[in-house]
């Protein structure tokens, strides 16, 4: 999977978040509220007061190279009205953004039928402002507006059929990369500070330090978010969790799963997969591992005239380097300060990042790839093995 596709992935999340809640029915109270992620609604609704918006704005920080073009995908949902319930038509725009060029601006149209859906318009802005210090790079401004044109009535409801929903961003560089808003290079982290965000957050795709795709998320996630493959399709609920929306959504009754069906065509695609599902698909919903690591092999250490063995979880202490001398081991036991492998003398200090020491006999320790560092330079630790 592509960046390009697994932000399409998260992005559908995104877009579908809340569209219908369980159990999927119209009737049922809490889809009698919708709409809460990503509204832009025409201006004349607009008020701070309440909560409503017509735009909406994100900034992130960009390494471009010469001649590098911004790629922005709009992606929103426009409502289409039926007797007793609305349902979402999806739109994706595309646009293609020379950086030479910005600032920038661009408008877009939707057309609608005057009944069941009404046009919409807006305008999608961009400009570029290089970073103060030597390090380069540049702040990426992309803005959002909904400028449809509607008399408003005070009405919520109605205000929604000439709103952009769940509107969000997928941009992406041709050349160069984004750098990390959650966890940014110490350089950059003043220009992070100083970055606005208005009801849209940047999203690494890819990477969690640097990509060449974000996703202006109108919820926040972190970094490089991906869908679970453990998850077999939409349920529009990404604050819970997959089996127990499943398992509740078996109990339905006949006449529940019937007008949940009525409903939507996604409500009903919701209760099919359900019925159909198979009982290995179901124990896969039950849980997944994901952080465990293959245990790694034993690596044997000559001392004392006898065979011991040092594994990876290796202690590190504060290092002294006074006299440079060997240190007592556990139970008294006169160890080594070098890790297994180490070019360093057995008298010398150890090193945990393969770098040269900077005691007061500077030399250069290797540092074994199975072995991860101990978080620290050199001078202030001593990498000991675990003794058997």
């Amino acid at each position: 999977m592509t960046a390009l596709d697994q932000a399409r992935a998260v992005g559908d999340a995104v877009l579908y978040e809340g569209y219908l809640l369980y159990p999927y029915r119209a009737s049922a109270p809490k889809n009698r509220v919708r709409w809460q992620w990503g509204v832009l609604v025409p201006p004349s609704y607009a008020s701070a007061e309440i909560g409503e918006h017509a735009s909406a704005r994100v900034e992130c920080l960009v390494e471009p190279l010469e001649n590098t073009v911004l790629h922005v995908k709009l992606r929103f949902l426009q409502t289409r009205t039926q007797l007793t319930w609305d349902e979402a038509v999806e739109h994706e725009l595309d646009f293609e953004l020379p950086l030479a060029e910005l600032p920038i601006e661009r408008t877009f149209a939707v057309p609608g039928d005057g009944e069941r859906t009404h046009e919409l318009s807006g305008v999608l802005t961009a400009r570029l402002d290089a970073l103060d210090g030597p390090f380069g790079g540049a702040r990426l401004r992309a803005e959002l507006h909904n400028t449809t044109s509607w008399p408003s009535d005070g009405v919520r409801e109605h205000a929604l059929r000439h709103a952009l929903l769940a509107a969000h961003l997928v941009l992406s560089v041709d050349t160069g990369h984004f750098l990390s808003m959650l966890d940014p290079p110490e350089w950059a982290k003043p220009a992070v500070e100083a970055c606005r965000q208005d009801r849209l957050w940047p999203v690494l795709i890819g990477d969690t330090s640097r990509s060449a795709v974000v996703l202006a998320s109108p919820i926040i996630l972190y970094d490089d978010p991906a869908i679970a493959p453990e998850s077999p399709g939409d349920l529009f609920d990404g604050t819970e969790i997959d089996e127990i929306l499943t398992l509740r959504t078996m109990t339905l009754t006949d006449e529940e799963k019937r007008e949940a069906r009525a409903t939507d065509p996604r409500a009903a695609a919701i209760v099919d997969r359900v019925d159909a599902m198979p009982p290995e698909l179901l124990e896969r919903l039950h849980g997944a591992v994901r952080s465990v690591r293959p245990v790694r092999a034993v690596q044997p250490l000559q001392q004392f005239g006898r065979r011991r063995s040092w594994t990876a979880s290796t202690r590190c202490r504060p290092n002294c380097w006074s006299g440079c001398t060997a240190r007592s081991g556990p139970s008294g036991r006169s160890g080594p300060r070098w890790s297994s492998g180490a070019s360093a003398s057995p008298k010398g200090p150890g090193c945990c990042c393969g770098r040269t020491c900077a005691g007061p006999t500077p030399r250069t320790c290797s540092s074994p790839a199975r072995r991860p560092p101990c978080g620290s330079c050199c001078p202030m630790w001593t990498v000991w093995p675990t003794w058997r």
